[in-house]
């Protein structure tokens, strides 16, 4: 890692980046050895979560919160079922049936998450405690966060690569009100 230069008298520099280039070093670490421990996340050595550089939190207005944004920029689900199967095999599920699972981007879409990048997908368990569902719940008050401005787009991407459970237990109940009809913990 190239040394960053912090001029003197500029107490904030320091703290920009340790935010910026200690920390998300420790938390990769902390995911990775998470994972281990949760077979609902991914394995932060094949999948740590990868951000398309072209959404920036200066035109979210006009790239994620567009309505259609995400079906213009999902690779094609020949393309995704290939990966999956290889997924499937890299990560040594016991179960090999692809129908057991949903190739998710790590960082959605919604928040620009990279959509082709295999450091972004995985193969997720569509079964269990923290299936597919309850992610795709996240994804949906994410993205009305992000793009009601109630949430830096950063973070949220940050959050939910490190670990989208925690992101998922932090943010989802307290929001439940933006989730759609029938998805609400009340319905």
């Amino acid at each position: 890692m190239p040394a960053l230069s912090v001029r003197k008298g500029c107490p904030g520099a320091a703290f920009f980046w340790f935010q910026a280039v200690a920390l998300p070093c420790v938390l990769t670490a902390a995911c990775a050895a998470l994972a281990q421990h949760n077979p609902a996340l991914p394995d932060a050595n094949l999948t740590p979560g990868a951000i398309d550089p072209y959404v920036t939190p200066h035109n979210l207005q006009s790239t994620v919160c567009v309505k259609g944004y995400t079906a213009s920029v999902r690779p094609d689900k020949r393309v995704t079922n290939r990966l999956k199967r290889e997924q499937i095999r890299q990560y040594r599920y016991a179960d090999t049936n692809p129908q057991s699972y949903e190739e998710d981007h790590l960082i959605p879409l919604s928040i620009g998450g990279s959509p082709s990048d295999p450091q972004n997908l995985w193969p997720q368990p569509r079964k269990g405690e923290w299936g597919a569902e309850q992610k795709n719940d996240l994804e949906f008050v994410v993205y009305k966060l992000v793009c009601q401005g109630e949430l830096p787009l950063a973070q949220a991407q940050q959050r939910i690569a490190l670990n989208w459970i925690e992101a998922y237990q932090a943010w989802v109940p307290s929001h439940q009100h933006l989730l759609p009809r029938g998805r609400r913990a009340a319905d």
